[in-house]
């Protein structure tokens, strides 16, 4: 089958050097294949997520010359008009059991972000009788987790190698559904790379630790899984990772410093692509991409990008 990758931001403001890192391998993985690419916009937070940043970073990903094939500014690609979706893939575990409602304080829940590998094996709702889950609900509205078996998933990762996870002691029941209706992370991400028939997905190895209890959703909803390759992140010198909420090496401002080539230059020679940062074509790094080049730990950014 040709490879189908995915691009999935979450419009939440403008994307970073670490953005554009992660990207670029997916589309060099990709196009090296001769394969096709989904840009597919997470929004699924109504507060976060803004439409001007979603327009802002497609228009920031053809500035450096990254296209894609579907998606985009097609309303089916964005996740805040999926939830028919999401609900259907819900209402298929349900019925085997396999969720029930919480009522867990949302700082009990703070540390349970897809980047932070947390276990939380052992939620009190778990064991409320339909009685008392109805009692609770009259007073609180509920998010949803999801049961996990004693089951040990193992995959062999594309760039991390081997990986294995108990999910019972490991991972722990994870969230679904929110309180206030939104549909989380896990459970969206697998219904839609599903859904748009994406066979590969290259992302921030911060996420190498969901992919098992995903692994186990495409299982449990009988669904194909794609392949995942889980690449390196970009820190600051201090050591902490390129983020958005710190405005980190912001794309406008580095627009304003490089040209396309030169940054793809600079994100190429990181990736262990080239040996120097020079100015170089998306087209000519896609035709010599070698995964074997690719490092795999963290990589630390030179003081001078952060200036």
């Amino acid at each position: 089958m040709p490879v189908k990758g995915r691009f999935a931001p979450s419009p939440s403001g403008r994307m970073h050097l670490g953005n554009l890192f992660s990207f670029l391998l997916a589309w060099l993985s990709v196009r090296h294949e001769g394969g096709s690419l989904v840009l597919r916009i997470e929004d699924l937070d109504p507060v976060r997520c803004l439409p001007a940043h979603a327009w802002q970073l497609m228009e920031d990903l053809e500035w450096l010359g990254l296209t894609w094939d579907e998606g985009g500014d097609g309303a089916s690609y964005w996740q805040s008009n999926r939830g028919r979706l999401y609900a259907g893939a819900f209402a298929r575990l349900e019925e085997r059991g396999l969720t029930y409602p919480c009522f867990c304080s949302r700082l009990q829940r703070l540390n349970e972000a897809p980047h932070i590998h947390v276990v939380s094996p052992s939620c009190p709702c778990a064991g409320f009788t339909p009685e008392e889950a109805a009692a609770h609900t009259a007073e609180k509205a509920p998010s949803y987790r999801v049961r996990v078996p004693r089951k040990t998933v193992s995959f062999v990762d594309g760039l991390q190698g081997p990986y294995s996870q108990d999910l019972a002691t490991e991972c722990g029941d994870f969230p679904i559904k929110r309180a206030d209706g939104a549909w989380a992370y896990q459970l969206a991400v697998v219904v839609d790379d599903a859904a748009m028939g994406v066979t590969q997905v290259v992302r921030g190895r911060d996420l190498l630790s969901s992919t098992p209890r995903q692994l186990w959703l495409y299982e449990a909803l009988g669904l194909p899984a794609p392949a995942f390759y889980h690449v390196p992140l970009l820190l600051a010198p201090d050591g902490r990772r390129l983020a958005k909420r710190d405005a980190d090496l912001d794309i406008g401002a580095l627009r304003r410093r490089y040209t396309p080539g030169e940054l793809l230059g600079l994100l190429a020679q990181m990736a262990g692509q080239q040996d120097s940062p020079g100015p170089v074509a998306a087209r000519a790094l896609a035709e010599r991409f070698d995964w074997a080049k690719v490092p795999r730990e963290d990589i630390t950014v030179a003081p001078e990008l952060l200036q």
